[in-house]
């Protein structure tokens, strides 16, 4: 059985199609699109650091590159 998970973004588009919440509201579920991005981001460049070369080597990295990533600052995709 395939599990669909739906992004913020795509709750959000739905939410803002329906024409009945107020623009406060589409303001702030937009910035909590985008924290919730940034939070993803950081979790996932922190997880790099802990990989094992022969793991970085299954997900096609080298340490040199995982090592860059993962000091990339979060508000950058």
């Amino acid at each position: 059985m395939a599990h669909h998970m739906q992004t913020p973004a795509s709750h959000l588009a739905y939410l803002t199609a329906q024409n009945r919440i107020p623009a406060t509201s589409v303001v702030a579920l937009r910035i909590a699109v985008v924290l919730s991005k940034w939070a993803e981001r950081r979790r996932s460049r922190l997880a790099l650091r802990q990989l094992d070369p022969h793991l970085l080597r299954d997900v096609g990295l080298t340490p040199a590159e995982a090592d860059y990533e993962s000091w990339r600052v979060f508000w950058r995709a």
